[in-house]
């Protein structure tokens, strides 16, 4: 197994999360919050699509899915293209209004797409090339992926307790 099989192994993982947190819940559900300055599953997963996307996107040279696939057309949000929902204040959050989970999975899963053959294709010693120079130490590729990764499975988890918390109640 080498370093591109196991990055795509571990997006794949997270793929598995997302869907299990978010597969045959109601728009309530999606949208349900804990207490009222929580995030709300739909926030969370769109939340961590879009910086993947963003992330992956700009690594790869390649343009967001969120664009090229039109899926910013799709969700209508009341915000700027290019949010990524880094930042949103409680009334943005309650803002994001998806109108199924097949809408929020459907976009996941075209960013994963995007990503596993992304990674797939990374050989030799690509993980050393620096994808952003603003940071010090500039950021590698590998860097920059595992930050993907770390955030992506941190939300993930999240939007997998709402959904247990909802179920117990």
């Amino acid at each position: 197994m080498n370093a591109a099989d196991v990055l795509a192994d571990t997006f794949g993982r997270i793929q598995e999360v997302v869907h299990e947190a978010v597969e045959g819940l109601s728009v309530d559900d999606l949208h349900a919050r804990l207490d009222p300055g929580a995030n709300t599953i739909a926030w969370l997963v769109w939340h961590l699509t879009r910086i993947q996307d963003d992330h992956v996107a700009d690594a790869a040279g390649r343009e967001q899915v969120w664009v090229s696939q039109d899926w910013v057309g799709r969700f209508g949000l009341p915000f700027a293209e290019d949010a990524t929902g880094y930042g949103q204040s409680r009334k943005q959050v309650a803002a994001l209004r998806v109108d199924s989970a097949e809408l929020l999975l459907g976009y996941f899963d075209a960013v994963h797409e995007e990503t596993v053959a992304f990674v797939g294709g990374l050989r030799g010693t690509a993980l050393n090339r620096i994808v952003d120079d603003s940071w010090s130490p500039p950021v590698t590729l590998g860097v920059r992926l595992v930050s993907v990764i770390a955030d992506d499975l941190q939300h993930a988890g999240q939007a997998a307790f709402v959904r247990g918390s909802l179920e117990r109640r």
